[in-house]
């Protein structure tokens, strides 16, 4: 699920009332979604970076919340408290219009044959009009690389550009060309290079290289051109920099080149529907025509509605409900999917707004009505099916253990699973080659980048973080650990001749001892320390 973050304040004063944390945690589940984390883009940085790092980052309060990831819809400030208010019954879903220039022709995106080798699809539109605050701008930005990431799988299906649309002049170009041929000055740079040489500079940068795989070894690169040969961009790779939006920007012009057409029609619906109403006649976007290689034309964005027809007794049945007609339409329509009986028999009629590309049967239908009703309402029923589940042996005998330990006097802990290289390498006196661990290949923060090979720094951590409590500590833990093979090397985490392995059957379960010194030391803690860790599966 992606996570969208949203400064608090400013979600407050869309929603217009002030929630407290509960408050807003049980909204969001009323409406589907979760409230995942409360932070700050100072904690993050410290947490991801250190305290250093941090210090001059913002302590304004973010929510972090998780989002479906067919919801293209709320990945944005704009349409999670649009959303949010149609739930409520604050306000009515709008209704999304493709208008006309109101002088002139509508802009143009000629595409070429060329293109067929690389990218071929390509839609554009016009938000005229528009006003940002530098609230606004930074929603815009983060939209676009929210659905990069998603919908779009990372620019490999679609790749969105916005441009400024008073510094260029149509008709565009969308064509392909070899990329020695191709030169402009691209995004945030001072002077211009050709497509190789881009190629090359972004090798090392940590957000575009990524991206570089999509078109490089293509004979040819995608890239769209103005009237004057200026260039707009070389998806799905960069903007150019002649065309770039800022807070001044008026009318903005966004084209999506694509592999996939379908994917790309629904993108440019959720950017133009999701900021149109900060257009100077709100909800309504400027129409633009693309010329396919053949000569056939197309309008877009297509801002789609279509009706659906479904009974009330299909969703009372299987969302397990009773309500009448009347009120599931009521149900559906705070879910922004417009509803009302048509008088035969129990028969709905349903709007799907453009803004809903997820609704594609009936079953989505029912779940939306679902979550309007409440989860929480849904009566509980006794199954028709009669089974009986038995525990897992191993999951039996990890509780048997715990309740015996825990009357034993030692206090559970729950670690996470994943830790970083130095807590099972260098802390427990080993090489992180001799660990035999999984990695992460990208890891997000240095406290998780392989998988733990032992329970003992996650215990030794939370002894070190709770080094103020009375003496003696006694902790236990009884979790997974993740070992690439069989194979058991020799154990300098103990101290010498304090150590012993065990044995079951013939085989090694684990090791008991004193922990060495150094490993003390590298826990940052003061007392001496034994351990027992064991693998309780061979005794099943």
């Amino acid at each position: 699920m992606p996570t969208v973050g949203v400064k608090r304040d400013l979600l407050f004063q869309a929603l217009g009332r002030t929630y407290t944390d509960a408050e807003f945690d049980e909204l969001c589940f009323e409406f589907g979604l979760e409230l995942d984390e409360i932070t700050s883009e100072k904690e993050i940085i410290s947490r991801e970076q250190g305290d250093s790092k941090a210090s001059g980052a913002s302590d304004i309060i973010l929510y972090k919340i998780d989002v479906p990831a067919n919801r293209y819809d709320l990945l944005c400030l704009e349409g999670l408290v649009r959303g949010l208010q149609v739930f409520k019954n604050k306000l009515e879903a709008p209704r999304y219009r493709r208008v006309s220039p109101v002088s002139g022709e509508a802009q143009k995106l000629i595409i070429t044959k060329e293109t067929a080798a690389v990218r071929p699809h390509a839609v554009a539109a016009v938000l005229r009009n528009i006003t940002f605050t530098q609230e606004r701008y930074d929603s815009f930005i983060e939209l676009q690389e929210k659905l990069h990431q998603n919908i779009c799988r990372k620019r490999t299906i679609v790749a969105i550009g916005t441009h400024d649309l008073d510094t260029i002049s149509g008709p565009f170009t969308y064509t392909a060309k070899p990329p020695g041929d191709i030169s402009f000055k691209p995004l945030n740079q001072t002077k211009e290079y050709t497509a190789t040489e881009l190629m090359s500079l972004y090798k090392t940068d940590s957000h575009l290289r990524h991206y570089l795989h999509i078109i490089e070894d293509k004979p040819v690169y995608p890239i769209i051109y103005d009237s004057n040969g200026i260039v707009l961009s070389m998806p799905p790779i960069i903007n150019g920099n002649h065309s770039k939006i800022t807070l001044n920007t008026k009318n903005v012009f966004i084209e999506c080149t694509a592999t996939d057409l379908t994917k790309a029609k629904i993108v440019l619906d959720m950017m133009v529907t999701m900021f149109s109403e900060y257009c100077a006649e709100p909800f309504t976007v400027e129409k633009a025509e693309v010329v396919y290689p053949d000569g056939k034309t197309c309008i877009y964005p297509e801002l789609a509605y279509r009706k659906e027809k479904l009974s009330g007794e299909f969703i009372n049945r299987k969302v397990g409900i009773n309500e009448s007609t009347e009120k599931i339409a009521q149900l559906l329509t705070r879910m922004c999917l417009r509803s009302q009986a048509t008088g035969v028999g129990d028969e709905i009629e349903v709007e799907i707004p453009p803004t809903r590309s997820d609704v594609i049967h009936a079953c989505d239908i029912m779940e939306d009505a679902a979550i309007a009703y409440g989860f929480n309402n849904i009566p509980r029923t006794t199954p028709r099916t009669y089974t009986i589940a038995n525990q897992l042996p191993l999951n039996k005998l990890t509780e048997l253990l715990r309740q015996d330990l825990a009357a034993a006097g030692f206090t559970e802990a729950l670690n996470f699973a994943l830790c970083s290289q130095e807590d099972i390498a260098d802390k427990l006196g080993k090489k992180i080659s001799e660990t035999r661990a999984a990695h992460i290949s990208n890891p997000k923060t240095a406290e998780f980048q392989v998988a733990r090979t032992t329970l003992l720094p996650g215990l030794l951590k939370t002894i070190a973080a709770n080094r103020k409590m009375p003496l003696p500590l006694k902790l236990f833990e009884i979790s997974d650990v993740v070992l690439k093979d069989e194979t058991k090397g020799r154990y300098s985490t103990f101290f010498p001749g304090r150590c012993a392995e065990i044995f079951v059957h013939g085989n090694s379960v684990g090791r008991l001892g004193v922990l060495h010194p150094d490993v003390i030391n590298r826990f940052e803690l003061t007392m001496p320390c034994s351990a027992l860790e064991m693998d309780i599966e061979p005794f099943l």
